[in-house]
């Protein structure tokens, strides 16, 4: 992005209109030369302002030496210092005509800010030579809805750490060849960042953002962060970054309360504060405030070449009594709890996202069954391209924590989700959120001994990659972490001298190349035409199997769940064509930590007429198990 901070008439109608999309190349710090003088332009909004300067290392934090002058009647306040270039620390003093108030508040716009605790902006520019022309030329490919996506879920903090240095964490480019590395190993095709974007409170994992334009200082530059998606682009991993426009803290140089008005919240509690988490909510009828996070969206797509946006929180946006209770909330004009402003600006914001990077994906994180979350918005949807299917993930994890013995009582909690599949183009996310607040880990939440746990969470994982969606695991999941995630230690990567832990990393690893590989597993994860039951009736032996098939209806991969520690002998599967049936997975494979038991490679179909098939196949069904065939002949 060219930056310069030169604001002209069209910018403030833009601007005040809610339609400017690129305010990162007007307001904020800008580094330029005027009248052979190098220098830089600063500019922020704040329309509630008596007077605003410019205090920084460069004038000894002098309230009074750099007053900046107001930009028509925009409430935008600008100016240029000479001799102020990169790496100067800055904020903008304000005092407000609002009961004298006076504070000195972070650059909104800043790309670059100190290393919290401290929480001076940096002057900084954002020049990088980037290397990924072939991804960024083909990306429509990897980022479709018939491509795979096993996406891997990652906190830059705590993947992994230097515990000889002091326990700190890895760079943005000490970490990039290391997670390129083993994102290729494993078989993945995204990584998906908890939020980067600058945050005051390391233990907010980046859900409470007051730089909506910096990547977090705590691992290096804006260009080290450019160094780690160019690296991963070039090791062909997409970048997907989460986003937070559902609120903010209440930090004192941040956002709140910015000019000594609620000027990016709105001022009634009732609708501006948010009880679960202690933070302001946007004021999304504020034009100046759409700007600002539509701004923001695109930038990270534009400056950062990011493949992706997964939008946070969207149901706390969406209803206006969300964790409220009765006389906590304002109805909308009409009388009802749905937040118009909020739908009005997701609808944008996926508008112009689609536009302008029609290569990339936004998706929703969106727990509750609004409709239509994930369709156009010129059908009434709110135009996102993915949600993260939160039913889904309550219902499995739900059903795996149930003893085996019990489970043929609770078998519709599998099977269920296949009613509303294909209502949402989903993502299937076993996330952070699974793995923190004493839920335990992944594989804690498995009952049953240690063998029993490991084959669960097996057979979870072969489940979910059979399942129609995309698909989403948190790190350590992959090899099955014993406890629950902590953001101050790495994860525990020793477990890998055990076979079991081994064993399902394996697994894993072989699951994400099946799902990419074979089409049937991928291309039809939104199209309910790839998918037919089988049987999904056996509860009592707790059995479930399943077809999946190719976007022409073709190449079918069956696929079957013992989801007890008895192993099903003898049994019969309809299959839709004769010939032979490799066993293309085994979850029991003794390579994975399994009993090892199976079916010698292969099946060959019998012309016995089963579940409404022509024909059929007598398999083994290993106990704890997930076994996957396809057609050879």
């Amino acid at each position: 992005m060219t930056a310069t901070a030169t604001i002209s008439d069209q910018d403030i109608y833009l601007f005040n209109e809610g339609s400017h999309l690129e305010l990162a190349s007007r307001l904020g710090a800008h580094m330029e030369e005027r009248d052979g003088w190098p220098g830089t332009a600063f500019a922020v909004w704040a329309p509630n302002a008596e007077y605003v300067s410019v205090v920084g290392d460069f004038n000894g934090w002098d309230q009074q030496a750099a007053p900046l002058e107001p930009q028509g009647n925009s409430g935008i306040w600008g100016g240029f210092l000479r001799d102020v270039g990169q790496g100067a620390r800055y904020k903008y003093h304000i005092r407000s005509r609002h009961d004298g108030y006076r504070v000195n508040k972070a650059d909104p716009m800043a790309f670059h800010a100190e290393t919290p605790p401290a929480t001076a902006s940096i002057v900084w520019p954002l020049d990088y030579e980037w290397g990924d022309d072939d991804w960024m030329a083909n990306r429509a490919d990897r980022n479709g809805a018939e491509a795979p996506q096993a996406i891997y879920e990652v906190h830059l903090g705590s993947w992994m750490r230097v515990p000889e240095e002091d326990n700190r964490s890895l760079s943005y480019r000490e970490i990039a060849p290391k997670l390129a590395d083993y994102a290729v190993e494993m078989g993945f095709t995204h990584v998906e960042l908890l939020p980067i974007m600058e945050h005051p409170f390391y233990g907010s994992w980046g859900y409470q953002t007051t730089g909506y334009f910096a990547p977090t200082s705590r691992y290096g530059t804006p260009q080290d962060f450019m160094y780690l998606v160019d690296h991963l682009h070039q090791r062909g991993i997409g970048v997907i970054l989460d986003w937070v426009p559902s609120h903010f803290p209440s930090d004192e140089h941040g956002l709140a309360y910015f000019d000594g008005t609620h000027l990016y919240e709105h001022s009634d509690p009732r609708q501006g504060y948010h009880p679960d988490w202690n933070s302001y909510i946007f004021n999304y009828g504020r034009n100046e405030v759409r700007s600002f996070l539509l701004s923001s969206a695109l930038f990270w797509l534009d400056t950062y070449h990011v493949d992706g946006l997964r939008v946070d929180a969207v149901a706390s946006m969406l209803y206006l009594d969300y964790s409220r209770k009765e006389g906590e909330w304002i109805p909308n004009e009409h009388g009802g709890r749905e937040n118009l402003e909020a739908i009005d600006f997701l609808r944008r914001l996926n508008t112009e996202v689609y536009d302008r990077f029609p290569d990339t994906q936004t998706t929703a994180e969106e727990s509750t069954a609004w409709p239509m979350v994930s369709r156009p918005t010129y059908l009434g949807g709110l135009g996102f391209g993915q949600k993260w299917d939160m039913g889904w993930m309550h219902d499995t994890l739900e059903y795996f924590g149930h003893e085996p013995v019990h489970r043929k009582y609770h078998h519709n909690e599998l099977t269920f989700r296949m009613v509303y599949a294909f209502n949402e183009s989903f993502v299937l996310p076993l996330s952070h959120d699974e793995v923190v607040h004493g839920k335990g880990s992944l594989l804690d939440r498995m009952p049953g001994d240690d063998w029993q746990k490991f084959a669960n969470l097996r057979l979870l994982f072969s489940y979910m990659t059979a399942q129609p969606g995309k698909k989403l695991l948190f790190m350590g999941g992959e090899f099955g972490q014993g406890r629950e995630w902590n953001h101050d230690r790495s994860l525990d990567w020793d477990l890998l001298e055990n076979g079991w832990h081994r064993g399902v990393q394996k697994l894993v690893s072989q699951l994400n190349r099946l799902y990419g590989e074979r089409a049937a597993l991928h291309q039809t994860d939104f199209n309910p035409a790839g998918f037919e039951w089988i049987d999904g009736g056996d509860a009592e032996q707790s059995v479930l199997t399943f077809m999946r098939r190719d976007a022409n209806g073709e190449n079918p991969i069956i696929a079957a769940f013992n989801l007890t520690p008895v192993p099903r002998h003898n049994y019969r599967i309809g299959v839709p064509q004769d010939g032979t049936w490799h066993e293309i997975l085994n979850s029991d494979a003794k390579e994975f930590g399994g009993s090892g038991q199976g079916n010698m490679g292969a099946v060959e179909s019998t012309p016995v007429p089963w579940h409404g098939r022509p024909t059929s196949i007598i398999v083994t069904l290993p106990p704890l198990g997930a076994i996957f065939f396809e057609n050879g002949s």
